[in-house]
């Protein structure tokens, strides 16, 4: 049995739970995780019975190789067909994801011979505990990542452009086996460093200057998600007195880290030690996500959210500082969870960093 046919069989049996006895699958993500097919377009139908992709002609001979444990309709009616097998296997429920568009659940709302019923994250929540080659694999991307952030140390200095370092980043990545970006890099530079997602620009980076670069790329269709701050020059004391809180809060919430601590937990313990050093009000965001095959995954490690932590799921820490006028700081790291801790994929470069001509 193959990895994919497993997620199905775990996918049916909480289908089971929720009295649903067809699933269809609209998500490029989700769709990878329960069929392993790459193609750009079509949907997966998962039933009691069977599993089916769903798409155009372009792709036939694509799935001959690349999905042969899953059977393949070939049509350019997506839903009509999906109906049509929920309709022969006699189908009761039939569930969609929540984030479906509004035309697609309308002609299902119409047209199914069973009952529609919307779904919110299940596939989502399956992914979120990752097995071993999952997070094999996600590894090697945070080793590939760990060399491009070196690589790009050895290139930056006062004079290039933002976007000449996010260029040259991009390149040396997908030379050494990347697939490419998981969002659009941000290399910002200056007072644009505080702004959280500032990208790139074709602003020269200046003498003294704070730099923010945030990245991920694919490997083997698994992301990371790093962001370090370095200075081009020497850092002003205020600088430095900056980045040192940010390590600090990403330290502790780092360190407190283990199955069984909820989201809302350490997001306070980065956010506190922040907030006790007089900077709560420019720390604007959550404390970080989840990743995997999207940039961003359950869980949420945020002050907003319960969830709790379990073993084998892969989270950022992220806290920032964002001064307007002066700059920002943040640093990111893609953590492990575990039984009794935590694994840091990206334990590299936590000092300050000035980079001198």
């Amino acid at each position: 049995m193959t990895i994919f046919q497993e997620r199905r069989n775990r996918l049916r049996n909480l289908m089971s739970q929720m009295s649903v006895d067809a699933y269809l699958i609209t998500n490029r993500f989700n769709i990878y995780y329960l069929s392993g097919y790459t193609g750009d377009d079509g949907v997966v139908l998962v039933t009691e019975q069977s599993a089916y992709i769903i798409t155009d002609s372009r792709f036939e001979e694509q799935i001959k190789t690349e999905n042969p444990d899953i059977d393949a309709i070939i049509t350019r009616d997506y839903l009509g067909e999906a109906l049509n097998v929920v309709a022969k296997e006699n189908c009761v429920a039939l569930a969609f994801e929540s984030t479906l568009d509004y035309e697609s659940f309308d002609y299902l709302d119409e047209n199914a011979s069973s009952d529609v019923v919307a779904l919110t994250k299940v596939i989502e929540k399956m992914r979120a505990v990752k097995d071993e080659d999952e997070i094999s694999t996600i590894r090697k991307a945070c080793q590939l990542s760990r060399k491009g952030y070196e690589h790009i140390l050895t290139k930056v200095h006062a004079g290039v452009t933002e976007k000449e370092m996010a260029l040259e980043l991009d390149y040396y990545l997908r030379k050494n086996g990347a697939a490419e970006a998981s969002f659009e890099t941000i290399f910002a530079s200056g007072d644009r460093t505080a702004l959280p997602h500032a990208t790139y620009s074709d602003k020269k980076i200046a003498e003294g200057e704070l730099v923010t670069c945030d990245f991920g790329y694919y490997f083997n269709h698994y992301t990371s998600d790093i962001t370090r701050t370095f200075v081009v020059g020497k850092a002003s004391d205020e600088i430095r007195k900056i980045y040192d809180i940010v390590r600090v809060a990403k330290e502790k919430t780092i360190e407190a880290i283990k199955a069984g601590i909820s989201s809302k937990e350490l997001d306070e313990i980065g956010r506190g030690y922040i907030k006790e050093q007089g900077y709560g009000e420019y720390f604007t965001h959550g404390m970080g996500h989840g990743i995997g095959l999207d940039i961003h995954e359950l869980p949420n490690i945020s002050y907003s959210y319960p969830d709790v932590l379990e073993a084998g799921e892969i989270v950022t820490i992220e806290p920032g500082i964002y001064i307007p006028g002066l700059g920002g700081v943040r640093i990111e790291d893609d953590i492990l969870v575990t039984e009794k801790g935590y694994e840091n994929l990206t334990n590299f470069k936590q000092d300050l960093i000035e980079i001198s001509n």
